[in-house]
């Protein structure tokens, strides 16, 4: 293996292979850390700004001053990291489906990750997420920000579709009090039939287009972070 890349873990998980490897990026002047499963790229720290905006988009919604807050899916660390800026974050719940990335992070792998796990607010919990909003029984949040699927259409697995439904967000938002925030992220561009969706439960809704400079490119690219308040007001 070249000296310029180097693989940090690789581990069989259920959902195929999982790699967590380091690059130097001459375009960029820096070290890159990116994750794929199997042959398919699922996230690199060349592109962060989405996920940063995630954070701040969902709890520039959210009103209270302890805010008691939920990310579905940790990933890189970026989103979760960068609600703990809110000084409003009294407590942060973690969940992720796969061991090695909870593990990853433990083991203070990533940029991110001492941070993160010192940080006496943060609590990383291994676990389905989609399935913790079907449970009735789950805590309730301020705050539930969500980053696993590619999209609301592209799902990493086929059990996720049923919460981008109607049905599905209602569950979501039985999660919220009274005042709480759902955020979502999105590798597509904005989606007009889940904003239907969306805004049946969510009233006032928003999707966001956050630009963000792409070093591979040379241009400027996108995703999108939808917004949505358990209250019903514009966001």
């Amino acid at each position: 293996m070249s000296s310029r890349l180097e693989e940090l873990d690789w581990q069989q998980t259920p959902m195929g292979e999982l790699t967590l490897r380091r690059r130097h990026d001459p375009a960029v002047d820096a070290e890159v850390y990116e994750v794929k499963l199997g042959d398919e790229y699922l996230m690199s720290s060349l592109f962060t700004v989405a996920e940063e905006e995630l954070a701040r988009l969902g709890l520039d919604a959210a009103t209270g001053d302890r805010l008691n807050v939920l990310v579905g899916g940790l990933g890189l660390g970026y989103t979760a990291v960068t609600a703990l800026d809110d000084a409003r974050v009294a407590s942060m719940t973690v969940v992720d489906a796969l061991p090695a990335v909870i593990d990853w992070h433990q083991r203070h792998l990533l940029p991110v990750s001492a941070r993160l796990v010192g940080d006496p607010r943060t609590r990383l919990e291994l676990g389905d997420f989609f399935a913790w909003m079907r449970d009735d029984t789950a805590p309730v949040y301020d705050a539930i920000l969500l980053d696993v699927d590619h999209s609301p259409r592209h799902q990493l697995n086929p059990s996720h579709a049923d919460l981008y439904t109607v049905e599905g967000l209602r569950r979501l938002a039985a999660h919220l009090t009274p005042d709480g925030v759902f955020a979502l992220w999105s590798d597509d561009p904005p989606d007009d039939a889940f904003m239907v969706d969306l805004a049946a439960v969510f009233p006032g809704a928003r999707a966001h287009e956050v630009p963000f400079d792409n070093p591979l490119t040379g241009g400027v690219s996108s995703n999108t972070v939808y917004v949505g308040v358990a209250r019903g007001s514009e966001v």
